[in-house]
């Protein structure tokens, strides 16, 4: 009877593991069948993830890697699934190197080197923190191969930059144009830092109310330009010290002040986001200067001719002392002519200038 007992245990054990084997062969079923539904998806990705204009795959390693990812396929599948995807826009190119094929997707959304752009613009920017750099990057990398995405890993250098410490900058941005669409007001908190680095809210924290009109990036930092209601004037704010923005049911002001079409010229006229007297402006400049002229004025400035060695232009623009300063910076090969005033403005500045480094 003991024997039997004995028996009877290893009769009921070897059910019980035949059971449990059944069970796990059904699950493993169970998951091939479902990512075989997704077997293009997967080769599409294989494709994306592993080939460019320099490197290619064989059917074998397409075979291996969708194995690897418990999908199954046959060579004439395979090649019936390329085609589907080269008609839908994923263009592969097949290439024989004796008996074996290779595959590799030629055509992308975006080229490397203008990935690079974007990358080395992300990076840039000052408007955007470290950690959020980084983010941004790290899906750029995605819309290419990953032997290219080392490449634009070796174009990255974020840490140690100067950047914004305001991580809600994305959500700024995201909040003003969504008031500028539904031509609404927003409101927020505005800071400064101080001496002991710290942000310190001004007016002591009590929001402000804005109508927004346009965003500028200038001097690699996001600007709000808007219509303060209670001033009656365009202001202009950094969006990576604003905080809180709330889109207010309440519609916008300031039309009147800054027609929209006029947004393609305002970025012209401003110097470092500073307001100033709007004014027609005459600068005298040597020719090597042209340059100059044109890349901040646009090509449409025009240009007359003085003599040989001179030309002049008249620009409209708000005639701050950013403004004058960088006329200053510019040294002897320019000089403000016109209007008298800002004329003697620029003298009073110099004097001032002399006055505080002199001896």
């Amino acid at each position: 009877r003991g024997l039997g007992d004995v028996y009877k245990r290893q009769i009921l054990g070897g059910a019980l593991m035949a059971e449990k084997m059944e069970i796990l062969v059904e699950k493993r079923r169970r998951g091939a069948r479902s990512n075989q539904k997704l077997k293009i998806l997967y080769l599409a990705k294989i494709l994306l993830d592993n080939t460019d204009a320099n490197h290619d795959i064989t059917l074998q390693e397409i075979i291996d890697k969708l194995s690897a990812n418990n999908v199954t396929a046959e060579r004439k599948s395979l090649y019936d699934d390329i085609a589907r995807l080269d008609e839908f826009g994923i263009k592969i190119k097949k290439t024989q190197y004796g008996k074996t094929y290779h595959y590799q997707v030629v055509k992308r959304d975006f080229e490397l080197a203008e990935l690079k752009l974007l990358v080395d613009s992300v990076a840039a920017a000052k408007f955007i923190t470290e950690e959020k750099s980084n983010e941004l990057i790290k899906k750029i990398e995605h819309l290419t191969s990953k032997h290219n995405a080392t490449m634009l890993q070796r174009q990255v250098y974020v840490a140690g930059r100067v950047k914004s410490m305001n991580n809600g900058i994305m959500e700024n941005v995201d909040a003003i144009h969504t008031a500028i669409a539904e031509n609404s007001k927003i409101s927020f908190q505005y800071f400064q830092w101080n001496v002991k680095k710290e942000a310190e809210l001004k007016r002591d924290g009590k929001r402000y109310e804005v109508s927004p009109w346009g965003l500028s990036w200038d001097d690699e930092y996001y600007y709000l330009i808007g219509y303060d209601s209670d001033a009656g004037i365009i202001k202009h704010y950094h969006v990576d010290k604003m905080l809180s923005i709330k889109v207010e049911n309440k519609v916008r002001e300031g039309r009147c002040k800054f027609k929209e079409p006029d947004m393609v010229t305002y970025d012209k006229k401003m110097f470092n986001m500073f307001n100033g007297e709007e004014r027609n402006v005459e600068i005298l400049c040597e020719n090597s200067l042209a340059g100059v002229m044109i890349d901040r004025f646009g090509k449409d400035v025009r240009i007359t001719k003085v003599d040989n060695g001179h030309f002049r232009v008249v620009v409209k623009v708000a005639a701050s002392m950013h403004f004058v300063h960088w006329i200053m910076a510019l040294g002897d090969g320019v000089k403000i002519v016109a209007p008298d005033s800002l004329v003697e403005q620029i003298r009073e500045e110099i004097n001032r200038l002399a006055n505080k480094y002199s001896k």
